[in-house]
């Protein structure tokens, strides 16, 4: 059983399908069985034997990158005699014979449920291929009830080749003591914490609303941190903290390492979540495994991976979050059962076990 994984995103994002993509591959390598995996991608590395990676170079000229995904991918799968083809960014496989069973991951539906959220391109795109995707897919992997709840609104005919499985988490963000790298960032001040791309989905204008309103009534240091790149529409956010009142209490990391992240969420008084949207949250898991208070918006799947181990408020109440800002700041002892259950939440999410259960559901196809 020869099965192909398309792993484009493991060279041209940093975000989390990239997460996604990295784990998937490396536990899936750690299987042993009979399938042979092979991963096609733009370029070489370590990650996987050299044997098993299928390289197909990314060359920017018009035209090429649909010549690539069209007609030169399917080429190089049907020369390898693939069984099976998955596709992790949700976005394909196209153009291969009906013997070749196609696998497809969808992480959430956003560019369907929420256009406006997104670049016109992408949303295009994803109205004019998902349904014939999904309709030619062997196999659809969700990541959470709620993806699966969405995938089946949008095509009910999905439901019997539907199977939903759980993300990891990192074992290797996990509490730490140290924050002497945080130093340069919060003078020894406490902070509230974001992590994730900034684009419009985070609804982060609620959160500097939110912030706004906690230093206004509470009058508390804490500081707020925003870590992650800029993203797609993200004009409005950044005009908006330009004429934030306490500007000078935000900070805007960028990119922040993976080294770097256990630290910085285990000094947080809080990791603060307030999506519009989420397929399944992994920096709530990270937050949480690293024993990080968590409030977090009550939309989409977000209550389903928190469970109890989190406050929630509504995404659309500014007031809401600001009062969970002022209790957790205030209140110790809540901060330490948040922690506690969360540190008990995280360990349900495993990249071995949902690499098992992945494999378990190839294997079924053929």
């Amino acid at each position: 059983m020869r099965i192909v994984i398309l792993a484009d995103p493991l060279d041209n994002q940093q975000a989390g399908i990239h997460y996604y993509t990295r784990n998937l591959v490396l536990q899936l390598g750690r299987i042993d069985n009979e399938a042979e995996y092979f991963i096609l991608r733009r370029k070489m590395d370590n990650l996987f034997p050299a044997e098993r990676q299928i390289i197909v170079r990314n060359y920017r000229f018009p035209g090429y990158a649909a010549l690539r995904m069209f007609f030169i991918i399917p080429h190089r799968i049907r020369k390898l005699k693939a069984d099976i083809v998955v596709e992790p960014a949700h976005f394909g496989p196209f153009n291969l014979p009906r013997k070749i069973k196609r696998v497809t991951v969808i992480h959430d539906l956003t560019p369907i449920l929420f256009p406006h959220l997104h670049r016109f391109h992408s949303q295009l795109l994803q109205r004019i291929f998902l349904k014939s995707i999904l309709m030619r897919a062997s196999l659809i992997i969700t990541n959470s009830k709620n993806t699966s709840r969405d995938v089946k609104a949008y095509y009910p005919g999905s439901a019997s080749k539907m199977k939903s499985i759980y993300l990891g988490r990192d074992e290797e963000i996990k509490y730490s003591d140290d924050s002497s790298g945080l130093e340069k960032y919060t003078a020894g001040k406490p902070y509230f914490l974001f992590t994730g791309t900034i684009e419009p989905r985070k609804n982060l204008d609620c959160l500097l609303d939110a912030y706004a309103q906690f230093k206004k009534h509470s009058g508390a240091q804490h500081l707020l941190l925003i870590a992650g790149q800029k993203g797609w529409k993200s004009k409005t956010f950044f005009r908006k903290l330009s004429r934030h009142p306490y500007l000078e209490d935000i900070t805007i990391m960028g990119f922040v390492e993976r080294k770097s992240m256990s630290e910085l969420y285990s000094n947080a008084t809080a990791f603060v979540f307030p999506s519009l949207y989420e397929g399944f949250g992994l920096p709530l898991v990270e937050a949480m495994s690293c024993g990080t208070p968590c409030l977090l918006s009550d939309s989409s799947s977000l209550p389903e991976v928190g469970g109890d181990a989190a406050l929630y408020f509504n995404p659309n109440s500014p007031e809401e979050l600001a009062n969970l800002l002022i209790k957790i700041s205030s209140d110790s002892s809540l901060g330490r059962e948040l922690s506690e259950k969360g540190l008990k939440q995280a360990k349900k999410f495993s990249w071995k076990t949902h690499a098992i259960k992945f494999d378990e559901a190839i294997k079924k196809l053929l």
